[in-house]
């Protein structure tokens, strides 16, 4: 059997490079040996990917992208097909548990430097992925044909209307027709699960891509093929597989395991994940008590909303909303830190890094809950705008903080993680 094996192994070789492809990203990988618990994000959201992708194609099959036949179609999957139920709330809630494991993943290049030199292209890559889910979800959110989805894409649809001179027109042809109908479900649908998908999973090839040619970051920031051995692999690197790849099997069956918790107990997520008005069918004669979009976007639409408008028109809050997410994309350079890691950061950026994820999480908040309420006897509209400020501060004098600081010494090797 092992000499067949290899027999029909060199047959694959010699017409297509199988083995060395295996070796290349796998085998012969050397990632650094000190991986800690924040680098489980990055295969989980390729968990993630898959479950998305696979129960989307099973929903496919009995959905109804029509105006007319879409409310009925969810409810035809949650009653009537078999195991329907699990597959939609499987994809629902893969929808937000893509969004944590994301944010985290993110979090985690902002802790160690993952975008700086020579990851630049990892990181933007990285941002367009993040672009990418953005556009999915919110295509995605519009064909439950709920109540709450309607309104909601009417809400953000709307903003488009915000651009100058061409507002008017910009959102009739997004929306294919004067009001949300049939045509922009159908079109949204179309969008979903055929055009953004095949461009997101594009786009996590050439981060895998670029990540391994560069080679993976580590908690100290230290490039492991600066120290290598006589035989030329690193002495701080071990093989990915099958170190890590068994690694992250510990990982991925924890989060199976919560994922299936939520899934099963709290598929709704307590109406963050699928929101109550989104059991009514689409209905433009009744608006919900509260327009809100999912979780995963209410840090931007608390910016939103916390812009003034100009002449009646949302145009600054849009353009301060598309600059929070823009502003991410030239982050490596605006870090002027000799270091990587916040480890060996001064003072001043581990502060900076401490606003900026208050900042985020609570512009969060402030983007479920009213504007016109209060947080902590503050109005949510003063401390949004004040938040925002510092979101944007986090970044604008990154340039200034990181070159004036004064840094620790980085070690010759890696620090922990022996195996």
């Amino acid at each position: 059997m092992n000499k067949l094996f290899k027999n029909m192994m060199g047959w694959v070789d010699a017409r297509f490079p199988a083995t060395e492809t295996y070796e290349y990203h796998m085998s012969k990988y050397y990632a650094p040996k000190n991986f800690n618990f924040w680098y489980f994000f990055g295969v989980l959201s390729m968990v993630v990917l898959v479950n998305q992708l696979v129960t989307g194609i099973w929903l496919t099959m009995s959905y109804n992208p029509s105006g007319e036949g879409a409310f009925d179609s969810v409810e035809y999957i949650m009653r009537d097909v078999e195991y329907g139920w699990l597959l939609r709330y499987l994809h629902s809630t893969g929808a937000s548990a893509f969004f944590v494991v994301v944010y985290l993943h993110m979090f985690r290049g902002l802790l160690y430097g993952s975008y700086k030199k020579p990851r630049e292209l990892v990181w933007i890559f990285g941002m367009l992925i993040y672009l990418c889910l953005m556009a999915e979800g919110f295509f995605g959110y519009l064909l439950p044909w709920g109540n709450m989805s309607y309104w909601g894409a009417q809400v953000i649809l709307n903003l488009a209307g915000a651009v100058p001179f061409i507002g008017g027109e910009l959102v009739t042809w997004v929306r294919g027709d004067f009001l949300i109908s049939g045509a922009t479900l159908n079109r949204f649908f179309a969008l979903h699960v055929v055009a953004i998908p095949l461009v997101l999973v594009a786009l996590v090839f050439m981060h895998l891509v670029a990540l391994h040619h560069v080679g993976s970051n580590n908690p100290d920031g230290i490039e492991i093929k600066k120290n290598k051995g006589p035989d030329g692999i690193p002495l701080d690197g071990i093989p990915f597989h099958p170190y890590y790849t068994v690694h992250d099997l510990v990982g991925i069956v924890v989060f199976l395991a919560i994922f299936s918790v939520v899934v099963f107990f709290f598929p709704d997520g307590g109406g963050y994940f699928l929101e109550r008005p989104n059991f009514e069918p689409a209905n433009p004669l009744k608006t919900p008590d509260h327009i809100a979009p999912v979780w995963y976007y209410t840090p931007f639409y608390a910016m939103l909303r916390a812009v003034p408008s100009m002449f009646g028109s949302a145009f600054p809050g849009v353009v301060v909303m598309g600059a929070a997410i823009a502003i991410m994309f030239v982050l490596p350079w605006l870090d002027r830190s000799p270091v990587k890691s916040i480890r060996y950061k001064g003072w001043m950026s581990k502060v900076w890094m401490v606003i900026f994820v208050i900042s985020f999480v609570v512009l969060g908040y402030l983007g479920v809950v009213p504007s016109s309420g209060t947080t902590l006897g503050i109005d949510n509209t003063l401390l949004a705008r004040v938040l925002t400020f510092l979101y944007f501060a986090f970044f604008i004098l990154m340039p200034v903080y990181t070159s004036i600081e004064k840094c620790k010494p980085v070690p010759d090797r890696v620090t922990g993680g022996s195996h």
